[in-house]
């Protein structure tokens, strides 16, 4: 039975009150994916009526993996960051703007035109960090490094439809892939959520990838297996930036200075959250 955009839209979106901020604009943006058509072109014919059944379980089915408090982004299967269109799945976290703020200090560390910069990207999941400064400093050679074999795949085929071919990404433990390579920047979105933490959104917690999530106890471990095996992969005058939890700067900064680092910083994010700390090695 045929039933008109309007209708299909008010009742998705009275669906997604409880999972979405803007349940309406999601109810929207669902349908249009369901339909392989954009959503200005819904808008502009809400009386239209959809009489393709396949298209409309679709998105009865988008509805309902939203409702239940699925991201987004892993049901239209992409997300964007940095101006870029990344593929997710659920091997990957979903990026979040917050992270741009890794990718913005880590340019600043990059000169435009330098050739032979190196760049190393820990925990790349999607490849969202690597491929947006990939894509910004082209010179640059970007090397990628996950422990997740999906993840690492994702990421590469990321890098293969952008036509990014200065990254390329590897399957290993931290620093393993980089084997005795130097990098003049090293950057890392690390697990840094402590077990048992249930601050994060229930929808968060319920369908993002664990791993990336939790690391240890404290929060803290992977930050400082990062932080700790970061000199020795540095070149000198090389930066390491990283993303942390809200209320870690503190501890973050003092596990900077126990490695040595200098010039430590943190950077507050839109929300006025501290959320990364850089420093420089040592000559």
């Amino acid at each position: 039975m045929a039933t008109e955009i309007r209708a299909l839209i008010e009742e998705g979106a009275a669906r997604l009150r409880r999972a979405a901020d803007d349940p309406r604009r999601e109810a929207e943006l669902l349908l249009a994916a369901a339909l392989g058509r954009s959503r200005a072109s819904l808008l502009a014919n809400p009386e239209e009526r959809i009489v393709d059944c396949d298209a409309t379980d679709r998105y009865e089915s988008h509805v309902t993996r939203r409702a239940i408090g699925e991201p987004f982004a892993y049901i239209v299967g992409e997300k964007e960051f940095w101006s870029l269109t990344l593929a997710v799945t659920h091997h990957v976290l979903v990026p979040r703007p917050e992270t741009e703020l890794v990718v913005e200090r880590a340019l600043a560390h990059l000169a435009e035109g330098v050739e032979g910069r190196r760049v190393l990207d820990l925990a790349t999941g999607s490849g969202a960090i690597a491929l947006a400064i990939a894509h910004e400093r082209p010179p640059c050679r970007v090397l990628g490094s996950d422990a997740s074999g999906p993840a690492v795949a994702l990421a590469t085929a990321n890098a293969r439809r952008l036509g990014l071919a200065n990254a390329r990404f590897e399957t290993g433990s931290w620093y393993e892939p980089a084997g005795e390579e130097r990098f003049d920047v090293i950057t890392c979105n690390p697990p840094y959520v402590a077990d048992g933490d249930v601050s994060l959104a229930w929808q968060v917690r319920r369908h993002e990838p664990h791993q990336a999530l939790y690391a240890g106890p404290t929060g803290l471990e992977a930050l400082q297996t990062v932080i700790a095996g970061a000199s020795a992969r540095l070149l000198r005058a090389g930066w390491l930036v990283v993303e942390h939890g809200a209320t870690q700067g503190a501890a973050v900064r003092a596990l900077f200075g126990a490695a040595g680092f200098r010039e430590v910083t943190t950077f507050r994010d839109l929300a006025g959250h501290e959320r990364c700390c850089e420093g420089t090695r040592l000559a």
